[in-house]
């Protein structure tokens, strides 16, 4: 199984952490790259963001057109009835970008898993089915996709997550936020939930929980 390709921004002094920011449907790595500055985080924050590119496969609900996807999506009910299949490959792809940062000297403890929309249905389940501790898992505007079927790995019982969503979201809904929250309460994980007045997007507000939230989780 090849890397991912991905777009990598270094931090001014060597890297001492990372985080892997996974896009949405139809987007690319670069879609992330700009909030990096406006997360203002301090200069002795020595991160590595690492941003990989989807493959571009057809996607069912797009009349099949191909486009960069984590997984194909055959409807849009509330369920989102999706590849599993391709999802957990997706996630074992990723998988790999973790272990080649811990070749590069960065602690698997050091590292956070972060996606949006689709990306956050592949970074759940690469988070909680990983065998190291991780530094923390960022789920913006998207849904547990495999919350039923997911084996998680005991080496992640304690991980931080945070999730974000906007209230006026069309494109995933703001209760399948709230329903990974509930799951993941129930699998017996601590979940820090925010909503925010927006859509399929991501607004200012937001973007400083976030920056207070990586602060906290890789101090």
């Amino acid at each position: 199984m090849s890397l991912l390709p991905c777009i990598q921004h270094e931090p001014e002094t060597p890297a001492d952490a990372a985080v892997i920011w996974l896009h949405g449907l139809g987007a690319d790595g670069n879609d992330f790259v700009p909030i990096i500055p406006e997360l203002n985080l301090p200069a002795s924050m020595a991160v590595r963001f690492l941003f990989p590119n989807a493959p571009s496969i057809p996607v069912t609900i797009n009349g099949g057109y191909v486009m960069p996807a984590w997984y194909d999506i055959s409807a849009m009910d509330i369920d989102r009835t999706v590849d599993t299949a391709q999802l957990v490959e997706s996630a074992e792809r990723v998988r790999l970008l973790i272990g080649r940062e811990v070749d590069r000297g960065i602690p698997s403890d050091r590292i956070v898993v972060a996606g949006f929309s689709q990306g956050g249905a592949v970074a759940y389940q690469l988070a909680l089915t990983h065998m190291y501790p991780l530094a923390g898992l960022l789920c913006l505007s998207t849904y547990f996709a495999t919350g039923d079927s997911i084996t998680p790995n005991a080496a992640n019982r304690q991980i931080p997550i945070k999730i974000c969503h906007g209230t006026a979201d069309p494109m995933v809904s703001v209760q399948l936020g709230k329903r990974a929250c509930h799951r993941l309460g129930d699998m017996g994980y601590t979940v820090d939930y925010s909503e925010y007045p927006m859509e399929h997007a991501v607004c200012p507000a937001e973007i400083t929980d976030i920056s207070r939230w990586l602060q906290e989780v890789l101090a």
